[in-house]
């Protein structure tokens, strides 16, 4: 037989996705969020650590976190107890907290000479870009969970804006709270992003007992 008319032999690719976890990023629990503070904490790292519970406290996405300005968070000398925020994909507004440990880490930022006269929260380090991009804010959210030792292909930059929000669902059981607090514009939307399913819904109605 003529080799012409062998069938080709092609070398088995490796899926792009081999090892990786795929799908829904985890949130982050309780006790990663106060160890990764304490590592920043040490670690004098100002911008991160503002960086870090700006990203657990807004719980806005990424696009909309790294395109805060000075002045959405800091007025008459002092940073805001609540700041709203135009999102980028919906195009409404979205209100959120600003806790008093993340306060005190952005005064601190705030006040650093590095941020003298910078219009942009999260300056970018890089020549040309005024601000951290996305994909600069993935890469510094995959150090800190790996500085936890944890599967870095379990979490992103989702995992921040998830992780209060999926506390507050667990102690509280409120959806309309969190789709608020998220800026969904759909119920169903703010059911998907938790995972919401049945065997919450029956946890949540056996904890009533009339």
């Amino acid at each position: 037989m003529s080799i012409d008319l062998l069938p080709a032999v092609r070398p088995a690719r490796v899926s792009w996705n081999k090892g990786r976890i795929v799908g829904q990023k985890r949130p982050l629990l309780p006790r990663h969020v106060w160890s990764i503070r304490v590592r920043l904490e040490m670690a004098g790292n100002a911008r991160d650590l503002a960086l870090f519970n700006m990203a657990i406290d807004s719980k806005l996405r990424g696009c909309d976190l790294v395109a805060l300005r000075v002045r959405d968070v800091f007025a008459a000398g002092h940073v805001k107890e609540r700041a709203s925020m135009i999102q980028s994909k919906t195009g409404k507004p979205v209100r959120f907290e600003i806790t008093d440990t993340t306060r005190q880490s952005l005064d601190r930022w705030i006040r650093n000479p590095e941020m003298i006269g910078l219009e942009f929260l999260w300056p970018s380090r890089i020549h040309g870009s005024a601000h951290l991009s996305t994909r600069q804010y993935a890469r510094i959210v995959r150090g800190w969970v790996m500085s936890l030792g944890l599967e870095p292909s379990a979490y992103g930059t989702h995992s921040m804006r998830r992780t209060k929000v999926a506390q507050i669902y667990k102690k509280t059981g409120n959806l309309r709270a969190v789709q608020l607090l998220l800026g969904h514009t759909k119920m169903d939307s703010t059911v998907r992003y938790l995972g919401v399913d049945i065997e919450d819904a029956l946890s949540l109605s056996e904890a009533i007992d009339l």
